[in-house]
């Protein structure tokens, strides 16, 4: 009897991750059959443990799983975030676990990611890890915000900005303010202010119902607040998905952020998604072991956090510096297995799957890139994040 039951449970699951493709056009100059998680090292048990994880929550719905996608632009911009985003919750009703982590991007006067909006009033300044401040210590966002102005206001608006059909609106009741200062925050939520209550992180707040926004304003001035992110959670199982992403940010970037492994220990991620990469590779002095030293600094600050964390790497895609092939691409793409190699993580090879050296070219000519050869349009990124979810799924139906 209990032999039936796991097999029927087995031939489910499988028929639910082929029936949860995306379907994926065809493009004669990629090589979409090589759109596979790999395991350099032969192996990779954390990651297994995050798929079987993903199976429990895909057919009972009772468990949590917080994933982190960590890179540059391509992150910031909020695009291929979203769209992996969107596959998850169509997994099953119910899917929302809460937005997770966000940052005013207003406030710093650069762009929020596609998925969300931020807004905000005053006078504000802030610090990124490609070029840090010192004295403000950076974490999991690889920004920060600054304000001594009285009248300074955010507001975080989990709606797409531009909506789909289907598009997720996510909805939560706990509020954690990173951050530190004289001042202190305080939700302005329908007529009433809340007070947090000091945690660790900055400021916890219990709201009284669910939400899709916060306002947040700011008490005991003259006094100054500097703010690192803001986290959004719901009650109950489901997905959570955080992006942090900075433009221009390297992995020397994301390892000057001395609270990074401070914040992981809030979002408690059972995968990392590191897209890091692309940004090393745009100067002339890109070292292979100097990346992969970085990189593992990074890994320990995840491991210390959960020693069973998952490792995804994607790899940098083909790229374009000075008007010709980045000649650093494949050298890139060795350090990435090598890093999946030694800390035994799964790995995306988004360079091979474009086509190798030079496909950028044809991604540009097919309307999937920008001119620049570097950045997607928003379908190409709309593909990646479909690519990278088939992957997963395909994953998961041969871990079983």
């Amino acid at each position: 009897m209990r032999k039936g039951l796991i097999l029927i449970l087995t031939v489910l699951l499988t028929m639910t991750a082929s029936a949860q493709h995306r379907r994926i056009p065809y493009y004669g100059f990629a090589r979409f059959d090589r759109n596979r998680i790999q395991y350099p090292s032969g192996k990779s048990p954390d990651f297994d443990l995050f798929l079987r994880k993903l199976d429990t929550l895909s057919v009972y719905g009772n468990t949590s799983v917080r994933i982190l996608h960590v890179g540059g632009s391509h992150v910031q911009g909020g695009a291929w975030t979203q769209q992996l985003r969107r596959n998850f919750m169509t997994m099953r009703y119910g899917m929302d676990g809460g937005r997770g982590m966000v940052f005013p991007f207003a406030a710093a006067g650069t762009n929020t990611p596609s998925g969300y909006t931020s807004e905000c009033t005053g006078e504000w300044t802030f610090s990124r890890c490609v070029k840090p401040n010192e004295k403000i210590p950076l974490g999991v966002t690889g920004m920060s915000v600054s304000t001594t102005d009285s009248t300074a206001t955010l507001l975080i608006d989990t709606a797409e900005r531009n909506p789909r059909e289907w598009a997720p609106r996510f909805m939560f009741r706990s509020v954690e303010i990173l951050g530190s200062g004289s001042a202190r925050p305080v939700v302005l939520m329908d007529r009433d202010t809340l007070e947090g209550k000091p945690s660790k992180y900055g400021y916890h707040f219990d709201l009284p119902h669910f939400t899709d926004y916060v306002r947040v304003a700011f008490r005991g001035f003259p006094g100054q607040f500097t703010l690192t992110g803001i986290y959004l959670d719901r009650p109950g199982g489901g997905i959570t998905l955080s992006e942090a992403g900075v433009n221009g940010a390297s992995t020397k970037s994301w390892v000057s952020c001395k609270d990074f492994g401070r914040d992981l220990k809030l979002i408690q991620p059972d995968l990392v998604i590191f897209s890091v990469g692309i940004n090393d590779v745009q100067g002339t002095d890109f070292e292979q072991d100097r990346f992969i030293r970085n990189y593992n600094k990074l890994i320990a600050e995840v491991r210390s956090v959960n020693p069973h964390c998952a490792i995804l790497f994607t790899s940098n895609n083909d790229s374009f510096r000075n008007r010709l092939p980045n000649r650093h691409g494949e050298s890139a793409e060795m350090a990435f297995a090598r890093l999946a190699v030694e800390n035994n993580a799964a790995f995306w090879d988004l360079f091979d799957i474009m086509g190798g050296a030079g496909s950028s070219v044809s991604w540009e000519g097919a309307g999937l890139m920008r001119g620049d050869r570097v950045h997607f349009t928003p379908a190409g990124y709309d593909l990646l994040g479909d690519l990278l979810f088939n992957a997963i799924m395909d994953a998961r139906r041969r871990n079983r």
